[in-house]
């Protein structure tokens, strides 16, 4: 596909008039509008302000390549535009940036759009063109240029196998001091679109500047591109990772390596090359000696928390729809009750519906927590585990009561299931490396037999005797607490965690107190604190509506838009529609919706609002036991936060 099929003339700025990096996103993103390449520019643009939280797309030079993949995209397209004063965006080396990429990929992009957007990014490491592009005048240029530079470059590549061909020939019968040195590397961004590619293009570029022989497997849109072999890991000096998501490691175990993340392929790639080759790169170990190639173990650059926090995020967003599907048509069943009696067959199967899928939360929950750990090998003994702490009644060394009920009385309950999750995956990876220097004849026993058998006996036996016991102390200190707790101590409570629901939006503190509710709700059958923490979820978005609506000058024409369909995603109880209103002006958005949000969910608990269902935002008022008191407190605490907001906020500079 020629490149230029996706450098429209009409979708160019030649002149661009922002003069800061939230203008220059919307300068963006609104050309794309205009010219229908999008048809939700309040999505498209939280999507790219999403990416840019995540690590500047400015990439040094004068470049940067904001881009996002979503389904407001109707077709692959790339947005050219150019600032002759430059914009400060953040950009990795400090400089203004001159030349913009904007990169738009519809959720469907087949392989040849994709492909054609990794061959752009892959073109602009090439400073003679980016030293043209920023002289270029119109859009017809632009187009000639990057059709002159693919040409190139496909006859380079042309020219480059040959040699390639005739080189490894020679290098087969020359002697072994002689040969050229050999790496190999991997490189992978979160979408996938550019810096994946544009890290690939420079270790490469680098490379053969260096008189190395180097081969690189991407993790992009696309999928796995260059697979590398057994073989080629094998004769590799070592190995550069440059990656800001997981790759599969377990096959380098005993090489060199080097994990940087993916700007450093681009910004650093003869650093990266010469660790290598310089004996300077850490000897990479695998927990399972490599013997788990397929796993999709992963590269890491965070800490200890961010892995922990990572880890227990993987269990509760595979059990979300549990809680929430399970939960809601629970709730609906009592609704029903109270109409035809509990008797009747649209409650059974309401109830019986729910109480299904509800029962599956905490195992659900502890099993994808041990799989983000120990990968595949702990998923089973984590369900297990979890399965454990919603089923076990009795005193210590008690009995287990296999019923699927949600109400069965459990010791251990939701923590008891997060700590079964823990203790699986880590019983995992302990075994993984006790297991590490079997012998290779009995490398089959380990997922069929050792993994299994070991992994269920400890954690059964760590649930059973250990875990069970410690945490029925704790549940049924927690339950007593909540039960006992007096109107003045509920309302503290609810102010704290509807609070919470604010600060990040759907981060670790939202998604701290949601889990908090939740176990109360399951611990309890009490949904006093769902209705706080529902209330509270639902102020951002509804005080970003508020304010667009009664302050319109004081925001941008795209967060006007974004402040309508906050309207429909704050009674939805999707608190991530405030986000990009935060990410532009986190003092002001965050500030006043923490304040009505803890008041929201006060007053919740001072009225006495119970909501027995885990999700639904106001659309299941009905099923609240103070209908009136749950929409008066999101309404008051949404109009409170929109007055702060709207009067708070300084007035746009003209």
């Amino acid at each position: 596909m020629d490149i230029r099929e996706l450098l429209l003339k009409d979708v160019m700025i030649m002149d661009m008039h922002a003069t800061t990096k939230d203008e220059a996103i919307d300068e963006l993103v609104h050309k794309y509008a205009e010219q229908g390449v999008i048809n939700d520019e309040a999505l498209y643009k939280k999507d790219i302000i999403k990416r840019e939280a995540e690590s500047t797309t400015g990439i040094g030079d004068g470049i940067a390549m904001p881009h996002a993949k979503d389904k407001a995209v109707q077709r692959a397209t790339v947005l050219f535009a150019k600032s002759e004063a430059g914009v400060d965006f953040d950009a990795l080396d400090g400089q203004p940036v001159h030349l913009f990429f904007m990169i738009a990929a519809p959720e469907g992009a087949n392989n040849t759009h994709l492909a054609a957007l990794a061959a752009l990014s892959s073109l602009l490491i090439d400073p003679e063109l980016v030293g043209k592009l920023k002289k270029a005048t119109t859009p017809e240029e632009v187009q000639q240029l990057f059709g002159d530079a693919q040409a190139a470059k496909e006859l380079k590549e042309a020219k480059d196998a040959a040699a390639k061909a005739r080189k490894e020939a020679d290098a087969a019968s020359a002697p072994a001091g002689e040969q050229r040195p050999y790496i190999v590397g991997v490189t992978a961004c979160p979408n996938g679109i550019a810096h994946t590619y544009m890290a690939e293009a420079a270790l490469i570029k680098q490379a053969e500047a260096m008189n190395v022989d180097i081969k690189i497997e991407t993790n992009g849109s696309e999928g796995v591109k260059h697979l590398l072999t057994a073989d080629e890991i094998s004769r590799a000096k070592g190995v550069v990772i440059a990656a800001d998501k997981k790759v599969k490691m377990a096959r380098f175990d005993g090489k060199p390596l080097v994990n940087r993340p993916v700007t450093d392929g681009i910004n650093k790639s003869e650093e990266l090359i010469n660790e290598v080759l310089d004996g300077k790169a850490p000897i990479y170990h695998d927990a399972d000696g490599g013997a788990t190639d397929g796993d999709d173990a992963g590269s890491s650059n965070g800490g200890a928390w961010s892995e922990i926090y990572k880890d227990l995020m993987n269990g509760i967003s595979h059990m979300l729809p549990f809680v929430v599907g399970g939960g809601i048509l629970m709730a609906l069943s009592f609704v029903i009750e109270q109409f035809v009696g509990d008797k009747s067959l649209a409650f059974t199967f309401f109830n019986q519906a729910g109480n299904m899928a509800f029962a599956f939360m905490v195992p659900v929950l502890a099993g994808y927590i041990a799989e983000s750990i120990g990968d595949r090998p702990a998923l089973m003994p984590g369900f297990v585990g979890g399965f454990m702490a919603t089923v076990y009644t009795g005193a210590y060394g008690g009995v287990y009561v296999a019923s699927l009920s949600a109400h069965a009385k459990s010791p251990a309950g939701f923590l008891g299931g997060i700590a079964a999750g823990f203790l699986a995956g880590y019983v995992t990876v302990w075994m993984k490396k006790w297991t590490k220097n079997m012998p290779q004849s009995l490398e089959g026993m380990k997922p069929m037999l050792i993994y299994p058998i070991i992994g269920l006996l400890i954690v059964a036996a760590l649930m059973f005797f250990i875990i069970n016991p410690i945490f029925s102390v704790i549940n049924q200190w927690i339950t007593h607490f909540l039960n006992s707790m007096g109107t003045g101590n509920a309302v503290i409570l609810g102010v704290v965690l509807g609070g919470m629901m604010s600060i990040d939006m759907g981060g670790p503190f939202n998604k701290a107190a949601y889990v908090f509710a939740t176990g109360a709700f399951t611990a309890t059958q009490n949904g006093n604190l769902m209705a706080a923490v529902m209330a509270g979820g639902m102020v951002p978005p509804l005080a970003t509506a508020i304010a667009t609506a009664f302050w319109p000058k004081k925001f941008t024409d795209d967060e006007r838009k974004a402040g309508i369909s906050n309207w429909i995603l704050g009674i939805s109880f999707i608190t991530e529609g405030a986000i990009p209103f935060a990410t532009a002006d986190p003092l002001h958005v965050i500030g006043s919706s923490v304040v009505g949000a803890a008041i929201a969910g006060g007053l919740t608990q001072l009225w006495h609002v119970s909501v027995p269902a885990p999700h639904g935002g106001l659309w299941v008022a009905l099923l609240a036991t103070n209908i009136w008191g749950y929409i008066g407190a999101t309404v008051i605490g949404a109009v409170i936060a929109g007055l702060i907001l709207g009067v708070w906020k300084p007035a746009r500079k003209a």
